[in-house]
């Protein structure tokens, strides 16, 4: 994830969604011990006419940006005082700043709606696109008042095919460690409708055969992350069904769930894989999208 001295970067944009961000940032920085960098990024034209203020001397942009880092700065210094914060302002596209950003940080935290989007999305473009491209872990802040309050006491890993000893694994069980709390550790799998039962591995029962197949998975995946941290509980589960909709109906437990990255290239440049996509737009508590290494 990044060294001690690597920040977690925020961007702010003066959303409340950008704010519920600031205040989950902020606890996880004072549980890691890290810096806090609440960084604004915009186009200035995009906001004309919309300041909360005039300067003499500044345009009406940059007194709004000022404001928006200065307000979540506060929040932050009212919230968790020990936790060391600085701001940034920078006058460019959200999406390429933020993306610079990562490649220095710890991590990158974003809010599930930004200022701009329209009225009825489900997720911010911003935030999609930076969990699509970063370098670095990225958290979407979203989820119910439970999720978002951290009550459960739980973390909950979905793991995928590329997941053994994988960056995500590995995030999840420090993040458990440092929380103390349990890891719910998530296997899906799904047994075709007309396999045959003649194959020899299959041996008359295709849906035994798939459940161990996902056993097997779960055990290589964490069997060096059980090794390095065993005071981490661990909760093991193959849930028979899609991913996206098992990873769903377990978020609604968690206080955080953690995904490996599953990225393609299309004309339409890098995009997450449909499990990542799902959750970052209907889990019930923040997300975290972990690139692979």
């Amino acid at each position: 994830m990044g060294t001690m001295e690597s920040p977690l970067v925020v961007g702010v944009d003066g959303s409340e969604s950008s704010f519920v961000a600031t205040d989950w940032a902020a606890d996880e920085a004072l549980r890691h011990g890290l810096p806090l960098r609440l960084v604004y990024a915009s186009l200035w034209q995009r906001y004309e006419g919309a300041s909360l203020a005039t300067g003499l001397d500044r345009p009406d942009g940059q007194v709004f940006a000022d404001n928006i880092v200065g307000t979540a700065a506060e929040r932050v210094r009212r919230r968790t005082p020990d936790v060391k914060v600085v701001t940034d302002v920078l006058p460019e596209d959200t999406v390429a700043a933020l993306l610079r950003e990562g490649r220095h940080a710890f991590a990158l935290v974003t809010g599930s709606r930004g200022r701009g989007d329209i009225a009825g999305l489900l997720l911010g473009s911003v935030s999609l696109a930076v969990a699509a491209g970063a370098s670095c872990p990225v958290v979407v802040v979203r989820g119910d008042k439970a999720g978002l309050a951290g009550t459960h006491d739980r973390i909950t890993l979905g793991v995928g095919d590329a997941d053994v000893d994988s960056a995500a694994v590995r995030f999840a069980f420090r993040e458990a460690e440092l929380r103390g709390c349990t890891l719910d550790v998530v296997r899906a799998w799904r047994c075709p409708a007309h396999e045959s039962t003649d194959h020899p591995l299959v041996a008359g029962d295709p849906a035994r055969y798939h459940e161990d197949r996902a056993s097997a998975v779960l055990d290589a995946a964490l069997e060096a992350a059980v090794r390095n941290h065993p005071d981490v509980r661990v909760k093991r589960a193959t849930v028979e069904g899609p991913a996206r909709k098992v990873l769903l109906a377990r978020s609604a437990a968690a206080d955080l769930l953690v995904v490996g990255a599953r990225r393609r290239h299309s004309q339409f440049g890098m995009q997450l894989g449909r499990v990542g996509h799902t959750v970052l737009h209907h889990a019930s508590c923040p997300v975290a999208v972990v690139p692979a290494l």
